[in-house]
């Protein structure tokens, strides 16, 4: 057993940063290594866009960032024997795999890699319905039945077990699909130091340090609402370290001389993040009791995290569905001084009344005045005679895909055919988009079983 591991995060999700995960890596040493890199890639929506780009080409569908950063840092995940864990796969991890297989061989670089596959139930879900799992939303109770001729992903969120083996059969980079955030963590914790997955304040210790890691910087200086001030360097922004020890206590740092600030206050923010009830953050793994967190700061950008309770895991795996719901689109107009506010609600009225002239339907239509109130609506402390210019922002939402369209005919005309001052017509002529809705469910651990693959080229 390792007296210590220290994991890295090198992505917060699909698009974040992409020097990130290069200076990890490249800035790993003696003084500051590394053990692990995790990289998260994967949101609800993501799954359903990887799912069209596999339906026209049978070789996409998972994130090709994810082989751009991998082909350049093979050579020093090698020599540094760093292990890098991800659940850039998406809907597709056998061909994100071979991609790096192929990057690896024009190195000349042999190199092993595990997958995780079994996620993605799409094909399963008539069967699953048939044999009894209602894959109801979790949410309001609504049967599946009602959208499932609209269905575009459907993928099971597997914990950190299927890493932990795919670690034990000699991975040095894992593929997985649809994994929790926090399992990209915990699963080198269990591999390196024995964990029993019974042990629930370890399991909880270690979600706990992936939860954290999960949104990349959010947790060492970025989207910082106590101190964002204080934060120095946001061009070098260091992402977070967990050095993780094999009682559960764990420590989030960072590379020395990078920008940013681990602080308990940074940590603390990121521990809010997407918790629900603190006292029942449910994985596949375990139960974490966040309110049992104690965090101490120990300076130099290092905050000590400890004390962590949990639970017994639930029978169930989680299910994120996405389905076509409907179209929608959007547009701008700016309107200047004077009299701005005035101009922007007229259009508004303008816009709506030829919209209901032409007998379109929509299930909501939203008018925002950006720089004024979108954010704070009537809260706001702006005075309407203070504002000396704003951005309108008109969307549409609905199932009549025609009436979205006219939506996007009547937006442009209004620069000549309503108030003055027009100086900004953003993106030309709005245009239907699909509307994704997201379907929360739950299915019986039972019912799926992962299954792990690890190959060397």
């Amino acid at each position: 057993m390792k007296e210590r591991i220290r994991i890295a995060s090198g992505q917060g999700f699909w698009g974040d940063l992409p020097s990130a995960p290069i200076d990890q890596v490249r800035l790993a040493n003696d003084k500051s290594p590394i053990d692990y890199m995790m990289m998260d890639y994967l949101a609800e929506v993501t799954m359903s866009i990887m799912q069209k780009q596999k339906l026209r080409d049978p070789k996409a569908g998972y994130a090709k960032d994810l082989v751009e950063v991998i082909d350049t840092i093979l050579p020093d995940i090698v020599n540094k024997n760093i292990k890098v864990i991800t659940n850039g796969g998406g809907v597709n991890p056998e061909a994100c795999r071979d991609a790096i297989f192929a990057a690896a061989r024009k190195k000349g670089i042999k190199i092993k890699v595990g997958i995780v596959l079994e996620d993605n139930i799409l094909d399963s879900i008539d069967s699953l319905l048939a044999s009894g799992h209602p894959l109801k939303n979790m949410e309001t109770g609504e049967s599946l039945k009602n959208v499932r001729s609209r269905v575009l992903s459907a993928n099971v969120y597997f914990g950190a077990a299927p890493i932990v083996e795919a670690l034990r059969q000699g991975a040095q980079i894992v593929i997985t699909g649809r994994t929790t955030d926090t399992g990209l963590t915990l699963a080198p914790m269990i591999h390196e130091f024995g964990w029993s997955p019974n042990d629930w304040d370890k399991m909880a210790a270690g979600t706990v340090a992936g939860h954290i890691l999960e949104c990349g910087a959010q947790s060492s200086g970025g989207n910082f609402s106590a101190d964002w001030k204080k934060v120095k360097d946001f061009t070098n922004i260091g992402f977070p370290i967990a050095e993780a020890f094999p009682n559960g206590e764990f420590i989030i740092t960072k590379h020395p001389k990078t920008g940013g600030i681990v602080s308990r206050a940074s940590v603390a923010e990121q521990l809010l993040y997407e918790i629900g009830d603190p006292r029942e953050y449910i994985t596949p793994d375990c139960v974490a009791d966040f309110t049992s967190i104690q965090l101490e700061d120990l300076g130099r950008d290092r905050v000590k995290v400890f004390g962590i309770k949990g639970r017994p895991a639930t029978e169930f795996f989680k299910v994120s569905m996405s389905y076509n719901d409907g179209y929608s689109a959007q547009g701008t107009l700016t309107y200047t001084w004077p009299d701005a506010m005035e101009k922007a609600k007229l259009s508004d009225k303008i816009l709506r009344g030829r919209l209901k002239k032409a007998e379109c339907t929509f299930e909501e239509m939203r008018t925002e005045f950006l720089g004024f109130n979108s954010c704070h609506g009537s809260l706001t402390p702006t005075k309407e005679s203070d504002v000396e210019e704003v951005v309108v922002k008109f969307a549409v939402r609905g199932q009549d895909k025609n009436s979205i369209i006219e939506f996007g005919k009547n937006i442009a005309p209004l620069i000549l055919t309503g108030p003055p001052s027009v100086t900004g017509f953003a993106g030309g002529r709005p245009k239907p988009s699909d509307v994704v809705a997201y379907w929360p469910a739950l299915l019986k651990k039972t019912a799926v079983t992962p299954r792990v693959i690890v190959e060397e080229a």
